[in-house]
Order: C-alpha cells, then sequence, then structure tokens
C-alpha cells in the first residue's frame, strides 16, 4: 500500500494540474482509480490535460493566489465529491528575482508559491480532518528551498516557506489526528516542467521528467517519509546531502551566508563535497 489516503473511489484535488509534475501526479492517482480534481489558471491547457486523465475527473480554472477562488474550488468539490482524501498543492510560478530587484514579481511569486499553498491547506484540510478517514497533504516545495542557490531570491524564499509551512502542518495533524492525516514536502530537483521548458527548447538530458518526480513520491510515501526528495540525471544524492550538511552548517560555523558561492570557501567546500 502506498498510503491508506490512495484508493479507488478517493478524491485527489491537485493544483497546477495542467502540465508538470501536477499532471503527471493526475494522470498516476486516476490509473489507481481515484476521483481526480484538477486546478489550474490556464484554462485552455487544462481543458486539454483534464482530456487526458481518464475516470470521473473535474477540471476547474483555480487562481491560488486568490483565496475566494480556492475557496471556490473547495465548495465545487464539495458538492460534487465530499471531502477529500488527497490534496496536493503543486501550483508554483518563478520570475521574483533577487532581494533588491522587481517588487512586483516578489509579490507574484509568494502570492502562488507560498500563499497559494497556504489558501490551499484552509480550504480543504479542516474537512479533512473533520471526515474521520486518512487523508494526506502533499506541498510542492523544492531543493532552491533547502539549498539557497543565488539568483531567484525570491523562489528561494517562497519554497523556504512552504518547507516550514509544511513542517507546522505535519505537526498539527500529527497532534490532530494521530497520524490519520499526514503531510509530506516534496523536494523536486531538476525536472522538465511547463516553467522550465520556457527556457530550454528541449528537455535537458540533466533533467528528471515529471513522471520520474511520481516515482520517488510514491516511493517516498510507501517508506512513510515526510521529505519526499527527488534527483535528478546529474546530480547523486551523496551530493545532495554534502550540500544540505554544508548550507546547514554555515549558522554553527560562523561562515558567511551562502558560504558555499563565497570565493573565500570554494577550495573549502570543494574539498568537503569530495570528501564524501
Amino acid at each position: 500500500m502506498i498510503h491508506a489516503g490512495i484508493e479507488a473511489g478517493k478524491t485527489a484535488v491537485i493544483t497546477g494540474a495542467a502540465d508538470g509534475i501536477g499532471l503527471a501526479a493526475a494522470k498516476r492517482l486516476a490509473s489507481l482509480g481515484m476521483n481526480v480534481v484538477l486546478a489550474d489558471n490556464n484554462a485552455s491547457r487544462l481543458a486539454e490535460a483534464a482530456a487526458a486523465v481518464p475516470g470521473d475527473n473535474l477540471a476547474v480554472d483555480t487562481n491560488v493566489a486568490d483565496r475566494g477562488s480556492v475557496e471556490a474550488l473547495a465548495e465545487k468539490v464539495r458538492e460534487r465529491f465530499g471531502p477529500v482524501s488527497l490534496l496536493m498543492n503543486n501550483a508554483g510560478r518563478g520570475g521574483g528575482g533577487d532581494a533588491l530587484s522587481n517588487p512586483e514579481g516578489w509579490e507574484a511569486v509568494l502570492a502562488t508559491n507560498l500563499f497559494g499553498v497556504l489558501h490551499g491547506v484552509q480550504a480543504f484540510v479542516p474537512d479533512m480532518v473533520k471526515s474521520d478517514e486518512p487523508g494526506l497533504v502533499i506541498n510542492t516545495g523544492s531543493k532552491q528551498g533547502i539549498t539557497q542557490p543565488p539568483g531567484d531570491t525570491a523562489y528561494n524564499v517562497s519554497k523556504s516557506g512552504v518547507r516550514s509551512l509544511t513542517e507546522g502542518l505535519a505537526h498539527s495533524l500529527r497532534e490532530q489526528t494521530k497520524g490519520r492525516i499526514s503531510a509530506h514536502l516534496l523536494i523536486p530537483g531538476f525536472t522538465c516542467t511547463g516553467m522550465m521548458t520556457r527556457h530550454f527548447p528541449q528537455k535537458p538530458a540533466a533533467a528528471w521528467d515529471p513522471e520520474q518526480v511520481i516515482d520517488a513520491m510514491f516511493e517516498g510515501l510507501r517508506r512513510g517519509s515526510f521529505y519526499l526528495w527527488c534527483l535528478d540525471n546529474e546530480t547523486t544524492w551523496e551530493t545532495d546531502y554534502r550540500r544540505i550538511l554544508w548550507n546547514a552548517t554555515d549558522i554553527v560555523e560562523d561562515r558567511p551566508a551562502l558560504s558555499r558561492w563565497h570565493p573565500d570557501y570554494a577550495d573549502e567546500f570543494a574539498a568537503y563535497v569530495k570528501s564524501g
């Protein structure tokens, strides 16, 4: 069994479901006999995605950055299927920038990537708690929210927030439901999604397909893992492991912020990675 909340006849809601990881999840869950609700704010792609997902599915044009839109989604799902057993807050976007630029981009990224997750949690999870049925929440984070590469700081901040939100949610659900409902953080690496194809004319060899991310997600759920860590075609777990530990010890070692990219620590970091 993958998880008690994943079962034929039960209902899954997926945001950002028009392509990429969300669509791959929708197809996989539908193949297991679940009712699938696909939510996205790209109406044309959403219709195409819904046509590609078999079974009893519902497609709803939804802007996760708008709390009212998510609450309307929840009401439609409630009327059609009742409480859901799987909620996957997956909608995301880039285009933020560093800390000194693009205030409009920052607002858009945080509204979708962070508040979109919060809106989904608050619109759906209370009914899941009341239902007395098993369930799970999967929030899509990113390695960038953990290893913090410089560049799109807005994206990093949003995904760091998703990590903190999901960790807190997991604790609250454990306290309130004694494990009946669980929360999990999906952590993709370099993945060929709709967001990435804007920058690459074809799939980079280093990138995973969305289906591989879903394979890793299911494997993690079978293990009962909270952190559903994914790899890609160029980075091993050993390298990820060393990067995570290095970042975490910046504080206790009193190194500069993001010392992994600091020229004074380049040789030390390279040696540290090789030592693993």
